[in-house]
């Protein structure tokens, strides 16, 4: 039997949040700083949307100078640095605005018997910091945020995803729509198990780079989700 959809999951940063170019600068900063000067933005970009300690991880890899032995302690000290640039840089920065139409859709989707939750790659501290500028903390729009730091696995895997589950009483991810502007989000959407898994393009990722993650949709702006999901529900109803 079909069910309805309860939950969708947006991104934070960068979906539903204006971030720019403001995390993968900071992050390529954070290497710089530790000695690792051979990374380029473009390599950064491609790792957006992932867990930060996982896209470290993964870039340091690639460096000639990484020692595999240190790595647990050098990937450390590179997210502590990280997380003090994005507390610096919001601190004294503190305009932040939501995505054009942000928050009309969640309200269409809330008048649809829909919940909102937001999730992303960073910590609950950066997050909330997102959250504050955007004037979104306690919003009554906003039904519930997870951050990377809160589960034992950050995207792509399902922990956020099913964190919201468990707080929100939802049985099955097939009642669950991810969206996302990165392949990592796709993917989380995906190994959740999500009804859509749905791709919106930025500035780090083109249609054909979401393409590549077989996403449900990839649209353009956070408008176009409304008539796709309205399709699923009345294809639920019949």
């Amino acid at each position: 039997m079909k069910t309805p959809i309860k939950l969708a999951v947006f991104d934070m940063a960068g979906t539903t949040i204006n971030s720019d170019t403001v995390v993968p600068q900071l992050l390529l900063k954070a290497f710089n700083q530790h000695g690792f000067h051979k990374l380029s933005i473009e390599a950064i970009n491609s790792e957006m949307g992932y867990s930060i300690p996982d896209a470290i991880r993964k870039l340091l890899s690639t460096h000639s100078s990484y020692q595999k032995e240190l790595s647990d302690i050098i990937i450390e000290k590179i997210y502590i640095t990280f997380k003090t640039g994005i507390k610096n840089h919001f601190l004294s920065n503190p305009v932040i605005s939501p995505v054009e139409d942000a928050l009309e859709v969640f309200e269409t989707l809330q008048q649809l018997g829909i919940k909102i939750g937001l999730n992303t790659n960073l910590n609950r501290s950066s997050a909330n910091f997102l959250l504050e500028g955007a004037g979104w903390l306690n919003h009554p729009l906003i039904d519930i945020t997870v951050c990377s730091d809160e589960v034992c696995k950050g995207r792509p895997h399902p922990d956020m995803i099913l964190q919201m589950m468990a707080a929100l009483g939802i049985g099955s991810p097939s009642e669950i729509i991810k969206i996302g502007d990165s392949v990592a989000d796709i993917l989380e959407g995906q190994q959740s198990g999500c009804l859509l898994s749905i791709g919106i393009t930025n500035a780090y990722f083109s249609y054909d780079d979401l393409m590549t993650a077989q996403p449900s949709h990839v649209l353009n702006s956070l408008s176009d989700i409304i008539p796709i999901v309205k399709r699923e529900l009345e294809n639920i109803s019949e």
